[in-house]
């Protein structure tokens, strides 16, 4: 694992700052090697078992991360904020027969481990391990981590990645935005998402770097991490550049000249998972004289498209395909499209993902006959930049960094004993991209829409939760009977 290799060229240099402490390549090294031995518990490979863990962000997160990875197993990190259904979900789906957790969730999810007769390892708990036999060597094209997607279908599917996909990833991006062991970064990403996990700590400790962590953000604790000095590479999604922003014009002028003259020092800014809004992009060059790098992903893709660390970072576009990454836009019959035109970008090259798991008609769909995968976005070229339309389907509602299925949601939606019939839809939205927005028929009038929010609450996680509703006596559909959803958007004022 060149991971694992490189970090043994880097032993006493500091790999990961949390909970107010500095930890060395060498700690992570002897702490994930102890942890791939307890989880492999006498073996002598997991052989591509999954491991499910829910280990807030920090040392732990990346000890067990590469504990599993050690070991042989296939990585299924599991989001801090999803609710038992969500979770039970992803742990039935993957098969996952060990669950590794943090004090925190021990008490969430050990009844569910021993329902489905899961080892349940909780950190803190596990006793001394030492190493006391050779870790399994790994093959590239083994598995190794499965994340999970929205996609077009209702329910999430696995996004299974293997050593060779990552490894393309980090070494790709590591190469064109220039990391190096004098990089220090810091992350307030999720970490059940490729921006975090690759983009962020991955791309980092690949290169000798260190990443600092801060479990829960808030725009006060970034700066004041920001005004120690150390920090100089920060990557985030939209929404936190907007909360920063927001922040920074309510303080005195004279503590914002000290955040934009620390600002100005940093290496590299970057922004994804989402549209970054013209508006922000420049607020934010006023914050702290950079121009946001902005760059396009997938999480079956890793990063596929960026604006360049040295050149033209063009406001509005996603930039130029990475070295190694095939791109092209087609029309509806695959058909390249000339400049100028539109078309679907689709992906070829070693950072795409195997497979769907345990989804093979899903995967087959998701390529072309002769190996594209279709991303199913839109986008255009223009003097050698793309520039991003829009989502081929009306049903993905990208809010805050995260792809949110809408049929997913009305699924839920509809189990509601007084909801009918319901559509759900993204709105724009200057701070989040999208919102998600819900239309209803209601049974019952007097249900409201603060009673709908917090029963939804229960059995998803919050940020697919609608923000704002509308009741109907009907939903416009088309011959097929289809929802025509765009004729829903006026009702909330959006043309």
């Amino acid at each position: 694992m060149q991971l694992v290799h490189n970090a043994t060229q880097n032993v006493d240099l500091t790999a990961i700052v949390s909970d107010g402490k500095s930890y060395s390549y060498q700690q992570l090294l002897d702490s994930s090697g102890a942890f791939a031995s307890l989880l492999l518990n006498g073996a002598t490979d997991l052989n591509e078992a999954r491991v499910a863990f829910m280990v807030a962000p920090g040392f732990d997160y990346v000890k067990v991360q590469w504990g599993i990875w050690r070991a042989g197993g296939v990585a299924v990190p599991l989001a801090l904020s999803y609710p038992l259904p969500s979770l039970r979900y992803v742990i039935e789906d993957t098969g996952a027969r060990i669950v590794v957790v943090d004090q925190t969730f021990g008490t969430l999810l050990a009844p569910l481990a021993a329902e489905k007769g899961c080892r349940l390892i909780i950190l803190g708990e596990e006793g001394n391990t030492v190493i006391d036999k050779p870790l399994p060597e790994l093959t590239p094209e083994r598995r190794a981590m499965i994340l999970y997607t929205s996609g077009t279908t209702n329910l999430p599917k696995g996004v299974v990645t293997t050593h060779a996909n990552l490894e393309a990833q980090i070494s790709t991006l590591v190469e064109v935005w220039q990391w190096s062991s004098s990089d220090h970064t810091l992350c307030v990403l999720p970490l059940h998402h490729v921006h975090g996990i690759i983009n962020v700590i991955c791309c980092a400790l690949w290169s000798g770097a260190t990443v600092e962590f801060m479990p829960n953000f808030s725009a006060e604790g970034v700066f004041n991490t920001f005004q120690q000095g150390h920090i100089n590479v920060f990557m985030a999604v939209p929404t936190i550049y907007f909360k920063l922003i927001a922040y920074w014009e309510s303080l005195p002028v004279d503590q914002r000249h000290q955040i934009t003259e620390t600002l100005a020092k940093f290496r590299l800014m970057v922004s994804g998972s989402a549209a970054l809004p013209v508006s922000v992009m420049e607020k934010w060059k006023t914050v702290s004289g950079h121009t946001l790098l902005e760059r396009y992903g997938m999480t079956e893709i890793g990063m596929g498209i960026s604006n360049p660390y040295d050149g033209e970072r063009r406001v509005g576009y996603i930039g130029k395909p990475l070295p190694g990454v095939g791109v092209r836009l087609v029309d509806e019959n695959n058909a390249e499209v000339a400049d100028g035109q539109p078309g679907e970008i689709q992906i070829k090259g070693a950072t795409v993902f195997l497979e769907y798991w345990n989804r093979p008609e899903a995967t087959q769909k998701a390529f072309t006959e002769d190996g594209w995968f279709q991303t199913g976005d839109i986008a255009v070229v223009e003097d050698g930049y793309y520039r991003m339309l829009g989502r081929d389907s009306i049903d993905i509602i990208k809010s805050g960094g995260y792809k949110i299925s809408a049929l997913e949601i009305e699924e839920v939606l509809r189990t509601h004993s007084a909801i009918s019939d319901c559509s759900v839809v993204g709105i724009p939205n200057e701070e989040w991209g999208e919102l998600v927005a819900a239309v209803v028929i209601l049974t019952d009038k007097m249900v409201s829409p603060e009673h709908i929010s917090s029963w939804l609450r229960e059995r998803m996680p919050a940020y697919k939760v609608p923000r704002q509703y509308r009741v109907a006596d009907d939903l416009p559909r088309n011959a097929m009977g289809k929802v025509t959803k765009n004729d829903l958007k006026p009702l909330f004022n959006v043309q």
